[in-house]
């Protein structure tokens, strides 16, 4: 039996049992509430917000302490609060923290749909840019956790290798409420799924396959980037509409490459684009923009035209309408993303129910139609 699971005080009974240590001692922390009331830092954090919520106690980094008196007039003035309002704003105010993996690309939208759900819930949010490392994202979220002590955590961890896989494992031993964004993983002895919200790249890449079928393409190819997380997911959504469609699968162009800003990039292009004619593929789904914009031009400077000869359709559609020409893509919801994970964070904290089930969120990404594909000639 863990903590969590600890048949003590009813929550009535343990909540009343807050107020009167705070009555006594004017400020308790959330690790020595956890360990005298024989329950997890999760449901202490809970029973805090709600009692806040109920104009009893005042939350401080860490901790609480009682709605008025010496000891929170002192804290007030003298450090900043978790409640304390943003401008224009009124009652508690949590800190969400929120680690990426870029701040340049993809990301902004999806911290963007955070930013705004925040704000309409009188929440702030810490942002965090890592660079696609665990041992870097792990350095950020301990900081997160134990210097800035946030209520809860949005994060889009590295998952594979070993560093990813101690980064799992550090997520799951944090008791700390958190959502995962575009990223899925397990814990427990069983393997059970963490809260999360994603992207259906399988389905997206499904839907460009559909539409290059639709215009009469038969040798659909797929060019997705080794370093990726999303890449496994397209590849799936590829394969499985093609096999749908009826579309050959044995020597269909599949390959994974380095991306755009890898020095053996212009090696792979070329060799890609070689492939495409040897293969006599008419139509690309390549992940993502940047290597799709390279593609193309070096396509034009061999005189293969693109959608004429070479039908293109992109994943991620970041930049892909200032290519010439515009690139058809599949827009992942990005800032719809943002939107749920932190409405499913917000869910999160305030249900005091410690039986509350892990919630998945996944969400479907749209087809933009634009001038890179064409019918099969």
């Amino acid at each position: 039996m863990t903590v969590s699971d600890s048949p003590g005080a009813l929550p009535d009974e343990r909540r009343a049992q807050m107020v009167e240590l705070l009555r006594r001692r004017g400020v308790v922390r959330v690790g020595e509430l956890a360990t005298e009331l024989d329950v997890s830092a999760i449901t202490i954090r809970r029973d805090i917000a709600l009692l806040s919520s109920q104009g009893l106690i005042r939350r401080v980094r860490g901790g609480a302490v009682l709605h008025d008196g010496p000891v929170a007039a002192a804290l007030a003035g003298a450090a900043e609060t978790e409640d304390s309002p943003a401008p224009d704003a009124e009652g508690p105010q949590v800190a969400i923290g929120m680690v990426v993996p870029s701040l340049n690309y993809y990301w902004p939208d999806v911290i963007r749909g955070v930013r705004e759900a925040a704000a309409a819930a009188g929440a702030r949010v810490v942002l965090r840019g890592a660079t696609y490392r665990a041992t870097d994202e792990r350095r950020l979220l301990s900081r997160l956790v134990e210097a800035v002590g946030v209520d809860g955590l949005l994060v889009a961890p590295t998952t594979t290798g070993d560093e990813g896989a101690e980064l799992v494992r550090w997520l799951q031993d944090a008791d700390m409420p958190m959502v995962l964004i575009e990223r899925t993983a397990a814990s427990g002895p069983y393997h059970e799924a963490m809260e999360s919200v994603v992207s259906d790249h399988a389905l997206g890449a499904g839907m460009a396959v559909r539409h290059l079928v639709e215009l009469g393409h038969r040798r659909i190819g797929l060019i997705t980037t080794i370093q990726s997380p999303t890449s496994p997911h397209v590849r799936r959504g590829w394969q499985q509409a093609c096999e749908e469609f009826g579309l050959p699968l044995d020597g269909a162009l599949d390959v994974s490459t380095v991306d755009q800003w890898d020095p053996g990039w212009p090696k792979a292009v070329e060799n890609v684009i070689d492939r495409c004619v040897a293969s006599k593929t008419t139509a690309l789904l390549v992940h993502s923009d940047p290597e799709a914009i390279d593609l193309v031009e070096r396509c034009q400077e061999r005189g293969i035209r693109v959608p004429s000869d070479l039908a293109i359709v992109t994943y991620d559609d970041e930049v892909a309408e200032l290519c010439d020409p515009p690139l058809t893509a599949v827009r992942p919801p990005k800032t719809a993303i943002g939107r749920a994970a932190f409405g499913l964070l917000a869910a999160r904290l305030t249900d005091p129910d410690p039986e509350r089930p892990t919630h998945r969120v996944v969400i479907e990404p749209r087809l933009i139609v634009r001038s890179s594909s064409a019918s099969a000639s």
